[in-house]
């Protein structure tokens, strides 16, 4: 007897594609077909889109569309069916796996319009045998809106930024919607590049006109692969107002803040551009909030790459100081952990309020580790309750949401028993987000009964509402699962009538519940078929089977469609009323969700401080800058990873009396590693972190500037040598008291004496017009002489060893200027031959031992490696030899004797016997 579980439980997806090449020929050429005029209306709208036209189980795709996507997918393209008298190109992908496809697409800069079926197609046939499926673009899909968990990376934010210019003033607004953050800061025309380096968004939306103001052109360049530019008027600030008002509810905007125009016009553009991507929805989008201006240290995009903070030069995690100290657990930890990074705090007192948190869970091992287990088990609710107010989301989001609620009263106890400093009591933070976690148990229990153990991923799938929460559809479930046993009890039947054991009773969307049997066992059924005394109907031939159907099995199977129809629009409804109840709380689900994300950053901080013997930083309001002991995060964990030795740790003292140190020494020897440790380490101070220090005391830094490494920018015409300049340049017109600074070889990409020349006007200009505590390191040593003439300078330099000939780095900085950059000890290090390297050790003992144009005239006229060449080309042609006489005997004996000698078998006194014996055979003795 064949098993029920052989049936299907659902009907099978049909994944043949849907296209009809009659569907795209029109019946008299030059004609358009009813297909293609509705396409074509739909393109029209959005034709700046790449369109997904959904036809059953494909999205395709057809003409210019087709032949960019097919490229951009590396799939097949193919012609089908004619336009205009021309082929019309096409290709297409799977519904099932078509977001696959969307983030190849979205990763290469393509925008999606996705046009869905807006009616069964058994609706649209009863309107005429030839009418069309409804269709509507329902979503457009693009870089900075993306939602779903496939597409987006969990551990980073993904923020659709807009700029706008009123009055001369900018405003620049980002919102993620995937999480509802929404924010806005004004900005001058050159903080605009420092604001947007720091969110990295995926999208940003502009007026027009200012792609055409010169003065922005070079940031617009940074960022071309992102840019949305819209007509001037979509950020006119009077709409964007009211558009604002109308999305909160208010008759005003000043509970929520104060903005400037500009600030408005950004803020009020990124809702309209949302609202139109989204056709009509909007994400629950939290209450407006305004970065003020200098609430965080200014850090522009060449120092955050040259710092790699985020993620390394090539563009990888792995190696980046975010890489180093993420210690957190969740996903919403980890974009708020990128976020303090990228954002470190210019207010001591909030950064107290941190580092007390994180005190607090350093002193209470425990309980961090008891936190840190339940923040395991919260899923993302940001992201998931951001899918459910659009209209997005499925069963899963609800049990997201249920999972992470349900930890909270565990979480708020856990946060009760921190404490921190000796101070008996929580700090304020802690206890902040302990009661931003909110009491949820109502919404919790309702999903816990109503959602069943295994849920499937969309909402009409059906089967995820558990048995017992509703009466009725526990009847209709009933009702369809035992029809289904009885088609399982029909085929046992059929089998036993007919004999044919391989007789199965299967299902599609086509023909609806049949029987089918092997084409060679047919034969029976069919003869008593012609016969009319047999109860099978026929209702397809094929060529390796023949399909049947009954009265009863058709009977049966209105009966299944039936209850089948009801239990799944009941579900329907039951999922509705539950979005609903949830999306009512949306507001304190949002806290808690952010919450939650705060306690897995701090606990993460808490860890890595104690994992790696991080201790706690002194903030200030002065300019102080006093670090013992301190070490390169990135630098030591690799270290230990790799199981090497400790980590050397350096102080640095940019106290008053020597705020700018000029480090000397060779390559290799640490220098660049001690400039990057000590801003890594304000960086880390400045977030709210614990540091790499055995102490830290550091005077807020407003401005963080970093001049490291080498790179050129050959897609705008820039040299190395550029890039550095204006590079340097930005440090120059931007650096504060406040800020600090960290030069490394300043002018080594030009002639010698304009490299020193740009170097030693650099270190002047620090000195005496920014007035900042600055890291200078250069080969340079001329520069050292300022010491004796700049109050503030003070010469460091890398300790070295030598022995036998060679150098030891020993990555040690101690007082006072190298004495030599031990360059020719690298290049030996680095395996120039040496031939090479003894000239160049020539050449430097001559340039060294007088006047360097004397000595370089010198050097010119004596070049060992063509020497001879040039003596051989000046000389004439020597004269033809005359042929050497020939040997006596006595020298031709000698000359026999001499070669049987083997100077190896010899002693000392054997071998002068020899000698004296060879001289007196030649002399006739």
């Amino acid at each position: 007897m064949t098993e029920a579980a052989d049936l299907p439980e659902t009907p099978d997806a049909v994944t043949e594609t849907a296209v009809d090449t009659a569907d795209l020929t029109p019946a008299v050429s030059g004609e358009v077909t009813p297909m293609m005029q509705q396409y074509l209306g739909i393109k029209a709208d959005h034709p700046d889109c790449v369109l997904f036209y959904r036809m059953g189980d494909f999205y395709e795709l057809f003409f210019d569309d087709a032949v960019k996507a097919a490229a951009a997918l590396d799939i097949a393209l193919t012609k089908r069916g004619m336009h205009l008298g021309e082929p019309i190109p096409m290709c297409g992908v799977p519904v099932h796996s078509h977001e696959a496809y969307l983030s190849k697409l979205i990763r290469k800069g393509f925008k999606v319009a996705l046009c869905e079926q807006m009616e069964d197609p058994a609706e649209a046939r009863k309107r005429g045998g030839k009418a069309l499926v409804r269709r509507e673009a329902v979503r457009i899909i693009t870089p900075g809106t993306l939602t779903e968990d496939t597409l987006l990376d969990a551990r980073r934010h993904n923020f659709l930024a807009a700029v706008a210019d009123v009055g001369g003033d900018y405003g620049l607004a980002w919102v993620d919607v995937s999480t509802g953050e929404f924010c806005v800061q004004p900005c001058t025309d050159r903080g605009l590049a420092a604001a947007l380096a720091r969110l990295s968004p995926g999208e940003v939306l502009l007026p027009d006109r200012l792609t055409q103001k010169p003065d922005l052109f070079d940031l617009w360049a940074e960022w071309r692969d992102c840019l949305s530019p819209l007509p001037s008027s979509r950020f006119d600030s009077v709409n964007a107002r009211k558009r604002l008002e109308a999305l909160y509810g208010v008759r005003d905007l000043d509970g929520f803040g104060s903005f400037t125009r500009a600030e408005v016009a950004a803020a009020g553009a990124l809702v309209d551009y949302v609202e139109l991507t989204q056709k009509g929805r909007l994400p629950r989008l939290e209450a407006l909030k305004r970065l003020a201006d200098g609430a965080t240290m200014e850090i522009d995009a060449s120092t955050r790459r040259n710092l790699e903070l985020l993620q390394t030069l090539s563009g990888e995690r792995r190696g980046s100081l975010l890489a180093a100290i993420d210690r957190t657990v969740t996903g919403a930890g980890a974009r708020l952990l990128s976020s303090w990074l990228s954002a470190p705090l210019t207010d001591p007192a909030a950064i107290d309020a941190r580092l007390d948190a994180v005190e607090a869970l350093v002193a209470g091992d425990a309980v961090r580790a008891d936190l840190r287990e339940a923040l395991r088990r919260c899923p993302d609710i940001e992201r998931a309750l951001s899918r459910l107010s659009l209209g997005r989301g499925g069963p899963r989001d609800l049990a997201v949401i249920r999972d992470a609620l349900r930890e909270a009263p565990s979480l708020r106890l856990l946060v009760q028993r921190a404490t921190g400093g000796g101070l008996g009591a929580p700090p304020d933070l802690l206890m902040g987000q302990a009661r931003a976690l909110g009491s949820h148990d109502t919404l919790v229990d309702k999903l816990e009964r109503a959602l069943a153990p295994d849920l499937p991923l969309l909402a009409r799938d059906g089967g995820f509402i558990a048995t017992g929460f509703h009466a009725a559809l526990d009847e209709l479930k009933a009702l369809r699962d035992e029809s289904r046993r009885l088609i399982a009890g029909l085929q046992a039947r059929y089998c036993q009538d007919t004999g044919i054991d391989s007789l199965k009773v299967k299902h599609n969307n086509i023909l609806g519940y049949f029987i089918e049997v092997p084409a060679k066992r047919a034969d029976t059924m069919l003869a008593a078929r012609k016969d009319g005394d047999s109860p099978y109907i026929h209702r397809q031939t094929m060529a390796s089977a023949v399909r049947f159907t009954t009265v009863e099995l058709s009977e049966l199977e209105d009966r299944i469609r039936g209850a089948g129809d009801k239990a799944l629009a009941l579900e329907l409804e039951l999922f509705t009323a539950l979005v609903t109840d949830t999306l009512a709380q949306a507001a304190e689900i949002a806290r808690a969700a952010q919450a939650l994300a705060a306690l897995d950053v701090l606990s993460g901080l808490a860890e890595l401080a104690s994992e790696r013997q991080y201790s706690r930083p002194v903030l200030t309001g002065d300019t102080r800058f006093l670090i013992t002991d301190g070490r390169h995060p990135v630098v030591e964990e690799a270290l230990q990873r790799a199981g090497g030795g400790p980590f050397v740790a350096n102080g640095c003292d940019l106290s008053d009396g020597q705020r700018l140190w000029l480090l000397t020494g060779p390559n290799m020897a640490g220098k660049s590693t001690f400039l990057r440790q000590n801003a890594l380490i304000v960086l880390l101070a400045q977030m709210g972190s614990f540091v790499p220090a055995r102490s830290a005391e550091i005077g807020v830094v407003d401005r963080l500037f970093s001049r490291v490494g080498a790179a050129d920018d050959l897609a705008r015409g820039r040299s190395t040598f550029m890039v550095e300049m204006v590079e340097t340049a930005a440090i120059l017109n931007q650096a504060t008291e406040r800020s600090l600074v960290i030069l490394d070889e300043i002018g080594r990409g030009t002639a010698t004496f304009d490299g020193l020349s740009i170097a030693w006007a650099t270190v002047e200009n620090l000195h005496e017009v920014n007035r900042c505590r600055a890291l200078f390191a250069t080969h340079y040593h001329e520069l050292t002489a300022l010491a004796a003439k700049l109050p503030q300078v003070s010469c460091h330099s890398m300790k070295v060893k030598e022995w036998k000939g060679s150098i030891i780095f020993l990555h040690e900085v101690i007082a006072g200027a190298a004495d030599r950059s031990y360059g020719i000890h690298v290049a030996r290090l680095a395996g120039l031959p040496a031939a090479v390297i003894h000239r160049a050790e020539d050449v430097l003992k001559t340039l060294e031992s007088g006047e360097q144009g004397s000595a370089v005239a010198r050097l010119a006229d004596d070049l060992p490696l063509f020497a001879v060449a040039l003596k051989r080309a000046k000389q004439p042609e020597p004269p033809v030899e005359p042929v050497a006489p020939a040997l006596s005997a006595a020298e031709t004996a000698a000359l026999q004797a001499l070669r049987t000698v083997n100077p190896d078998d010899l002693s000392p006194r054997a071998a002068l016997e020899q000698l004296y014996a060879l001289k007196a055979a030649l002399s006739g003795g």
